[in-house]
Parts: structure tokens; sequence; C-alpha cells
């Protein structure tokens, strides 16, 4: 746990949110607990999208190696003429 982090009860996050709030606005992550056992993180905001993914990184909540997903196989092929956007539509009826 870094010094940016603080771990704190469901009970007393509940009686001082507001102040949990100014803290992770600050800057502090917050890690709730149960019973002594982690059961979420407070985090704060990040501007942009590297940030979000790079704060879920250092948390260990993804790992990502930085490099672009190749373009994805077709799970299944549709036989005849309709798409598979035609036979949701007809399923759906």
């Amino acid at each position: 746990m870094s010094t940016r982090e603080k771990r704190i009860g469901i009970r007393e996050l509940k009686s001082t949110l507001s102040e949990c709030v100014r803290q992770v606005r600050a800057g502090r992550t917050i890690v709730v607990t149960d019973h002594g056992q982690p059961v979420a993180r407070i985090i704060p905001e990040a501007a942009s999208l590297s940030e979000r993914v790079e704060a879920l990184r250092k948390s260990g909540a993804i790992a990502w190696s930085g490099r672009r997903l190749g373009p994805a196989r077709p799970a299944g092929k549709v036989r005849g003429t309709k798409t598979i956007a035609d036979l949701v539509v007809e399923n759906r009826e």
C-alpha cells in the first residue's frame, strides 16, 4: 500500500463520504474494506483514456502490453444471403 492509498471500512466510509471524496479529488486512492478484506478501490478520475488505462494497470486490475490488438476473426459464418443483423431481427419478431 502506497502513501497515497488509504484503507477504510464500509461503515467509516458511509459516515465520512464527503471527506473521502475530497481526498480522492486531491489524488489519493481509497481502498474500501469489509471485515478487513479489500472489496473496492476509489481512484481519482483520470482526464484521458491513456491515463485511465495506466491507472488500471498500476492497480493490477488489467495487464496490457501497450500494443494494439489485431483484427478479430469472425465467430461464425451465415449461410444464405441474410446478414446476422437480419437473423437477429427475425428472431426477435
